[in-house]
């Protein structure tokens, strides 16, 4: 079986009949289609409010895990909102970005469609964590870190049963997961971070690391890449899927500086 981590580092067209035919029939009929396929494989349908209340009155399981964090049930839409617009958008074109910059044996494995859709939607869940904890200026203590953690859980309870694909699905619920286990949710020893999920991971904690949160400054490219090349050396992720990472964000610096020049 492939496993990454084994890796050494370094159409045909009808004729018509002309009296018959009806090409602005034809044509509509077409866009229909198009559109319609459009919007059935978007992730963004299952951000709108209506959608997560409905999702969330459908699944008790969700009012459980805030009811052991001792949480109230609440939708903070504005906050989720930044957070897509801003977070999740931007991990979305750094993962797309990395399987580009795969070598082709491990880019030709990736399921990109999942990948992107899953960096989209992987905050979901804390559209149920409350305001003042997401923005809160300083350090977070014990108690508001285990209500964060559980934002990967509540976003994967939220989407289970959708028609989402259960790749997506996995990497919702496991994006703060790595190849040693060592994040969370708590896993088993069987657990196997495979190429996608890293991926992801990876391009979720770039993108953190160099935005602005209330709690600290953006970092610069160098100083990101230097606390993932840590976690590489540590076993957290493997090196060709880091590579990929220096060479999205060296091409994307570089594509910048012309731009401004």
């Amino acid at each position: 079986m492939f496993n990454i981590n084994n890796i050494i580092f370094r159409g045909q067209t009808n004729a018509v009949n002309p009296v018959n035919a009806q090409p602005q029939t034809a044509a509509r009929a077409d866009f229909t289609i198009s559109e319609d396929k459009f919007e059935s494989t978007n992730p963004k349908r299952y951000t709108s409010e209506f959608i997560i209340r409905k999702l969330s009155g459908q699944n008790p399981e969700i009012k459980k895990i805030l009811n052991e964090i001792n949480i109230p049930y609440q939708i903070n839409m504005d906050e989720l909102n930044k957070t897509l617009e801003g977070h999740c958008t931007q991990t979305q074109q750094i993962a797309e970005g990395l399987v580009k910059n795969l070598p082709f044996a491990l880019e030709s494995k990736a399921h990109l469609k999942e990948i992107k859709d899953a960096a989209y939607l992987h905050d979901i869940g804390k559209v149920f964590i409350p305001p003042e904890i997401l923005n809160k200026n300083g350090k977070l203590d014990d108690r508001e870190k285990a209500i964060i953690q559980k934002h990967s859980q509540l976003g994967y309870e939220l989407l289970k049963n959708t028609s989402l694909n259960p790749i997506t699905l996995n990497l919702i619920k496991n994006h703060h997961q790595d190849a040693k286990g060592s994040g969370y949710p708590v896993v088993n020893k069987n657990f196997k971070a495979d190429l996608d999920l890293q991926i992801l991971s990876i391009a979720d904690k770039y993108s953190a690391l160099t935005e602005v949160r209330p709690y600290k400054k953006a970092l610069t490219r160098e100083e990101a890449l230097t606390i993932i090349r840590a976690d590489v050396r540590n076993g957290k992720f493997n090196p060709l899927i880091y590579n990929a990472l220096v060479n999205y964000t060296d091409n994307t610096a570089l594509t910048e500086n012309k731009i401004n020049v």
